[in-house]
């Protein structure tokens, strides 16, 4: 890994890679203040298993070209909810079902939600 992280900017990048793939109602919540297992969650809808896959392998391709290797990973073969922890930021893909379910914008109702709608216009300053 490098030896300086920005999680936040990595955390646009896996929102950005889930909206270019499609994916809906894409948020991302700083938690750095309220747990200490992560800054930021990017917690993320797909519409169907290929689409959680693409969403998944494309976050994995682009973080690994950039030499930012995984924690861990939980799910990659779910068509539910998949999970990439890379230590600052966990990224959550989920079916609708899955994310209804659980809740985790409730759970983590205290955390700041940072909406990549209105960060579009900067998507061009964070290369994949």
């Amino acid at each position: 890994m490098p030896a300086k992280i920005d999680f936040y900017e990595l955390a646009l990048k896996v929102a950005w890679i889930a909206d270019d793939k499609k994916a809906i109602d894409t948020v991302i919540l700083n938690v750095c203040n309220l747990t200490t297992i992560a800054n930021y969650f990017v917690i993320t809808t797909a519409q169907s298993t290929p689409q959680m896959n693409a969403i998944s392998s494309d976050i994995e391709k682009t973080f690994k070209e950039q030499d930012v290797r995984s924690l861990g990973r939980d799910g990659i073969s779910s068509s539910t909810w998949q999970v990439i922890d890379y230590g600052g930021i966990i990224a959550h893909i989920m079916s609708p079902e899955i994310r209804e379910l659980y809740k985790l914008e409730k759970l983590w109702d205290n955390a700041d939600v940072i909406d990549i709608k209105n960060l579009k216009h900067k998507k061009q300053t964070v290369s994949k």
